[in-house]
């Protein structure tokens, strides 16, 4: 059975890794664009400036972060398309959501998968 799966931009790229989706509005730094091997990059799904700053990685506000992404996404016309390009995904391989967050437990990509796992 396929998952969506979460890993740092920075980390090794992995033959498990599946579909490599970038969720970040912003480009990793230090990175080359090759160097990530993506199939896609979803910056349209990915916070809106505000919020990713306001949020400013605290884990502290991440229970309000996460209802705030959670509405904006709702709002958002492009995640319906989001999400079926996922689901069409899982149906041969795993996905993975690449992110450049150094906090692996409060960030956008956490809140996504659970978001696209509830409505899919």
């Amino acid at each position: 059975m396929t998952e969506i799966k979460l890993k740092r931009a920075y980390d090794n790229i992995s033959d498990d890794d599946g579909r490599r989706i970038l969720v970040d509005k912003v480009w990793p730094r230090g990175i080359k664009k090759e160097e990530l091997k993506l199939d896609d990059w979803a910056k349209e799904i990915a916070p809106t400036t505000d919020l990713r700053k306001e949020f400013g990685h605290d884990p502290e506000k991440f229970d309000w972060f996460t209802e705030q992404y959670k509405k904006e996404l709702d709002e958002n016309q492009k995640t319906p398309d989001f999400i079926e390009k996922v689901r069409e995904y899982l149906k041969k391989d795993d996905v993975s959501f690449i992110y450049g967050a150094k906090d692996t437990e409060h960030n956008q990509a956490v809140v996504l998968k659970e978001y696209v796992n509830q409505k899919k």
